[in-house]
């Protein structure tokens, strides 16, 4: 069993990753630095997002990012803040990408 990265520094190397692609992120709630939940919000800039959580596979136990919402960006905002407001420890990571791209599936993110 391999020990998980902190919250905290996960997000930073996320966030230099973005910057070195120049996709623009802002942290827009900051959680637990240990142990939060990471949260990443694509908005496409024509009114639409989608929204990324890490999940654990219930047969492997391996996790990856899934989509959690994707549509109007007003209806993801208002689904994250509900959900921010159920886990106050979360963070909330906001990039803006024409093309939706998030680097998630990229080495080193992925899992």
């Amino acid at each position: 069993m391999s020990a998980r990265l902190a919250s905290g520094i996960w997000v930073s190397a996320y966030l230099t990753r973005l910057r070195l692609a120049d996709i623009p992120a802002y942290v827009t709630a900051k959680g637990d630095a240990q142990a939060g939940a990471v949260v990443v919000k694509v908005a496409l800039l024509d009114g639409t997002a989608r929204a990324f959580e890490r999940r654990s596979d219930l047969t492997s136990g391996a996790r990856a990012w899934m989509q959690m919402a994707e549509g109007p960006e007003a209806e993801v905002d208002a689904m994250l803040t509900r959900q921010r407001a159920r886990d106050p420890d979360l963070w909330l990571i906001e990039l803006e990408d024409r093309q939706g791209r998030t680097l998630l599936d990229e080495d080193g993110l992925s899992d």
